[in-house]
């Protein structure tokens, strides 16, 4: 029995105002864009499991199913999302579309669909190159659950466990993961689906609410089993986070609730400096981050820049320039592309508007993406401020002997930098938006951006002027000025023989 987790590990950041990070060895999990999907509220694909389905009700199923994800994977191959996060998907009590009122942990939920669904899924994913992670709930089971009232698992569930973070935990009962019958319970579980359905990873739902020495031990477990595994860690309460999962368990990654509100403070506000970004980025420990500007549980990125009246497309833009190019796996919330919006729950729990979509934002989207998949320096490389103008500031990526530099202006008006330790001969090629950055009579690179506005920049040779282009052209301009010299000559002729 077994089941794929989908961990990452990213290394911390620590650098100064022109000071660089540099990270460890080379880690796959990074070169990821992770997809996180609400299956509930995704994508519609078999109505014959319409049954629960009560769309005026926001806490009731709205008919997200497994092959409505397999529907859309050429949609999310297209925005160059490498690997799919699924909320948890067994079995449920009635209206448990989040997936954590688990009733039973060995069966698909009947509003999702079936196994044989999951490893369709599955199947089509891993031929797009994409992997599936699921939400793996190891906390809580539905109160309705048939151990609650089971005399012989009486000692399964612990007694007392506090006041809810979440509305949806009054209907749980909480587990004992000190009770060896519990973890091997669990063990059983997390092995069952890996080799049931293939996935590729799990993200452990609350992991800093788990019993920290049985969790240990499962990650190890599976990890000792499957080398290759991604293991995430959902973290429920940010202020009280000490990173403790990436150091003490075979967890890889968690999500970094450190970065996401200067993140999405900064890009929703035009005019606003990066500088809170890099003041965090100088305060993160010795743990791996999975960088995201918003989820299921927070207030859309789309609302909060919205409401500040910046355009959709600029907005995003720029966020993402910045998330799929900051060191870290990049994270993004089911519907960012098209883009949606929603102010909490529930209007941040809608099922996709497809009909609604931005064709620039997918395009935009599917270039940086194609980009950070494209060049290593993006994934593994050393990260350095080198400079900012106001609200613009500039970045350097090294790695294996290539360099690019992110330029993002964040400001009203426009702005420049200079750029030092470029070689006399090089150019600074745009990737964005084609610009291009030669060596002034200076010897000095200086890069301007208008306001509003990201490009990535690769270092390469300077190719000087372009004639394969300039000489068709010049061409076409003389033969033009040769055609109206000779119609010019021929009217005085005429005029000169009448």
């Amino acid at each position: 029995m077994k089941r794929l987790c989908s961990v990452f590990f990213v290394v911390p950041l620590l650098f100064g105002f022109s000071g660089t990070a540099a990270l460890a060895e080379q880690n796959p999990i990074d070169s990821e864009i992770f997809y996180q999907i609400l299956v509930d509220r995704f994508n519609n694909g078999d109505s014959t499991l319409d049954d629960q389905i009560d769309l005026d009700d926001p806490a009731a199923y709205h008919g997200g199913d497994l092959q409505g994800i397999t529907d859309k994977l050429g949609h999310l191959k297209e925005m160059g999302y490498t690997t799919l996060v699924l909320s948890p998907i067994m079995e449920n009590s009635s209206d448990g579309y989040h997936g954590y009122w688990v009733e039973d942990f060995y069966e698909v939920d009947d509003q999702f669909g079936t196994m044989a669904d999951l490893k369709e899924l599955v199947k089509e994913a891993h031929a797009n190159d994409m992997k599936i992670v699921l939400e793996f709930v190891t906390n809580y089971v539905s109160e309705n659950h048939s151990m609650t009232d089971n005399p012989d698992k009486r000692d399964w569930i612990k007694e007392g466990s506090g006041k809810p973070s979440f509305r949806w935990q009054e209907q749980t009962a909480v587990l004992d993961q000190s009770n060896p019958e519990v973890q091997d319970f669990l063990t059983d579980v997390a092995d069952y689906w890996i080799e049931e359905a293939n996935i590729d990873g799990y993200k452990f739902h609350a992991a800093d609410k788990a019993n920290q020495a049985f969790l240990d031990e499962l990650t190890t477990h599976i990890r000792s089993n499957n080398p290759e595994f991604y293991m995430l860690g959902d973290i429920s309460n940010a202020e009280s986070y000490n990173g403790n999962l990436t150091e003490n368990t075979a967890i890889q990654a968690v999500e970094n609730h450190a970065l996401y509100e200067p993140l999405t403070e900064v890009f929703a506000n035009a005019g606003t400096p990066l500088t809170n970004i890099r003041e965090t980025w100088q305060s993160i420990g010795g743990q791996g981050v999975l960088n995201y500007l918003d989820n299921q549980h927070t207030t859309r990125f789309t609302q909060r820049f919205q409401e500040n009246g910046r355009n959709n497309v600029t907005a995003w833009k720029l966020a993402l320039t910045y998330l799929y190019t900051a060191p870290g796996a990049p994270m993004v919330y089911q519907g960012s592309e098209i883009p949606m919006g929603g102010d909490g729950f529930p209007e941040n729990q809608q099922l996709i508007k497809w009909n609604s979509s931005d064709e620039d934002l997918q395009q935009f989207t599917d270039r940086v993406g194609a980009l950070r998949s494209q060049f290593p320096a993006l994934q593994h490389g050393d990260y350095e401020l080198v400079d900012s103008s106001g609200a613009m500031s500039l970045f350097k990526r090294s790695y294996e002997g290539e360099t690019l530099f992110i330029a993002i202006n964040n400001d009203t008006e426009s702005q420049d930098v200079l750029v030092d330790g470029v070689a006399s001969g090089k150019q600074l090629k745009g990737l964005l938006g084609d610009n291009l950055v030669r060596e002034n009579e200076n010897g000095e690179f200086r890069v301007g951006l208008p306001r509003e506005t990201a490009e990535v920049y690769v270092v390469q040779e300077d190719a000087g002027l372009n004639w394969t282009v300039i000489a068709p052209v010049a061409a076409i301009f003389m033969i033009f000025i040769a055609g109206i010299i000779y119609l010019t000559r021929q009217q005085k002729k005429r005029e000169a023989d009448a």
